[in-house]
């Protein structure tokens, strides 16, 4: 069960702790904590919060929620809250608490998830040349940090597969091209990598991002992820606003049937 990704510079970190300890039991220690800033100038404001403060916001409230999680009482002052002998009610089924997965568009973010993250949370908007750049990156800043690479790297991708590649982008475009316009009036992509911007054609950001296609393609573009970058663990955006579910059940049991169990194969 993935949690988020949790905007945590919008929260107090005893809320959150007690929240996710009690999920984190009620799914039977399977809950993954995501975790990432935020970008919408909207959210900031209707939280009441300055968005220049956010990364201090967010590393004081993980680091306080992870101190709840392991310790009886936590004595700490934050920026936006004080815990004052305080304890979380409720504690985690896994010990020491949930795997933290750190979503991280920016450089200075991913440098962010090295140091207090157990994986960076690969976004699913980057294009593979930004990936390559941001991989190397990463990896330097696990050295700086004194970690070793994580055992477990996930990545977040937009997947649609159909019987052919034309058939799966006829069928996803309709719905997947309406999210990116919507991302871009939102303005994420002004918080993403040079180059990385949402205002281009669809087929320009189908290319390098989205992973739409045949069986076949989608395995082997899953395949190379793997085998270039160490991602081995596939979050899968399947249904987009507007879609209905029975299509994104149908690609998703080609996508368990015919795509997975070749990707298996491939060690």
């Amino acid at each position: 069960l993935i949690c988020g990704l949790v905007l945590l510079p919008l929260h107090k970190p005893l809320e959150i702790a007690e929240q996710l300890a009690t999920l984190d039991i009620m799914c039977g220690g399977k809950l993954v904590f995501g975790c990432g800033i935020g970008y919408r100038d909207v959210e900031f404001q209707a939280f009441g919060v300055a968005r220049k403060e956010a990364p201090r916001r967010f590393e004081e409230c993980l680091l306080a929620v992870k101190r709840l999680w392991t310790e009886d009482f936590v004595d700490m002052t934050g920026s936006h809250f004080v815990l004052d002998h305080a304890n979380s009610t409720v504690k985690p089924l896994q010990k020491p608490m949930p795997p933290v997965w750190i979503g991280a568009n920016a450089d200075a973010a991913i440098r962010r998830a090295a140091r207090f993250g157990d994986c960076w949370y690969i976004n699913p908007h980057s294009t593979l040349t930004t990936l390559a750049r941001q991989m190397d990156l990463y990896k330097r800043a696990l050295d700086e940090y004194g970690k070793p690479f994580p055992a477990e790297l996930p990545m977040r991708r937009e997947v649609f597969v159909a019987g052919t590649r034309n058939e799966a982008i006829r069928l996803a475009q309709p719905y997947l091209e309406v999210k990116y316009k919507t991302y871009r009036e939102w303005g994420q992509d002004k918080v993403m990598p040079a180059g990385d911007e949402f205002d281009h054609d669809f087929d320009e950001l189908l290319d390098d991002r989205f992973l739409i296609g045949s069986p076949d393609e989608v395995g082997d573009r899953l395949i190379d992820l793997q085998r270039r970058f160490g991602v081995n663990h596939l979050v899968a955006s399947v249904h987009w606003p507007g879609m209905p579910n029975s299509l994104a059940l149908e690609q998703m049991q080609i996508l368990a049937e015919e795509v997975m169990p070749m990707v298996r194969s491939a060690g």
